[in-house]
């Protein structure tokens, strides 16, 4: 899952060279070979990211580590208890604010309204590290919300915040990439990160599927709370990807993605229906 943020521009720097570096990884080594041009998949989902990050930035005027910096001094903040030693306040900071963003996610999938926002992001035909950028600006508003109210109840270590959120923009375009890794690296890294393989069956058309592996970072959240899935059912070169009624080129047009929420869904897609937490 991905968290747009309003940052410095050295953060969008690093942005751009990660996002470049996994593109090369993907013409490199594909995983799969992917039914549109790159070309047209990267110029409508940067529009869309365009239009997401301006959306949050004009509502919201602040970025996660700006509100960290703000509830530094809070005496009130779960975590900012002087008595606790920094590097526990650091750990706890770290692993809270990925279990949150686990919890969101699985939100985004088990209250229908949220559901219609999220399934932009899976509604593309394909996987690849572009995919990381393809999210409704609706989406985009609740989840920043919920995140910088968090941060603003625990008043974590600043530090932290700027770890969490280099960890997770990286994290979403490496766990995105249709690129191939070795099984003697891919196994091991998942125990610790989320892995591409991992978090492509999440973006699977099947149903089950879609509702397992919600994990940004660390993968721990889905071994833990049982949503775990190791291999997709048909190998990860027979998955299909995507949303079922939603698997042609045209739902890649900024059009489509705008307007899919408040879409009826076609028949095809009565499949795709959310579940309780």
């Amino acid at each position: 899952m991905n968290w747009i943020r309003l940052e410095s521009p050295a953060y969008w720097i690093v942005a751009v060279v990660t996002f470049l570096g996994v593109a090369y990884w993907e013409s490199m080594r594909p995983k799969r070979p992917l039914s549109v041009s790159t070309e047209r998949r990267w110029g409508n989902h940067a529009v869309i990211l365009v239009m997401s990050t301006v959306a949050v930035g004009l509502l919201y005027r602040t970025s996660p580590v700006l509100v960290a910096a703000s509830f530094a001094g809070n005496r009130f903040g779960l975590l900012n208890k002087m008595w606790l030693p920094f590097a526990a306040r650091f750990v706890l900071a770290l692993l809270l604010l990925d279990f949150v963003k686990y919890l969101a996610h699985r939100f985004l999938h088990s209250v229908p309204v949220m559901w219609r926002m999220h399934q932009v992001h899976h509604s593309d035909p394909d996987f690849d590290v572009s995919t990381a950028l393809r999210v409704h600006p609706l989406e985009l508003i609740f989840t920043q919300g919920v995140y910088l109210g968090i941060i603003a109840i625990l008043a974590p270590p600043l530090s932290a915040v700027v770890l969490a959120e280099a960890l997770s923009g990286l994290q979403s375009f490496f766990g995105h990439a249709n690129a191939r890794l070795p099984g003697w690296i891919e196994g091991p890294l998942r125990t610790i990160f989320i892995t591409p393989d991992m978090h492509r069956i999440h973006h699977s058309a099947e149903v089950a599927e879609q509702l397992a592996n919600f994990g940004d970072s660390f993968p721990w959240w889905d071994r833990l709370l049982g949503t775990y899935v190791a291999t997709p059912a048909a190998g990860q070169d027979g998955m299909v990807m995507g949303l079922k009624g939603s698997q042609d080129p045209g739902s890649l047009s900024l059009g489509f993605m705008l307007q899919q929420p408040f879409r009826p869904a076609p028949p095809e897609m009565s499949d795709n229906r959310p579940v309780g937490l």
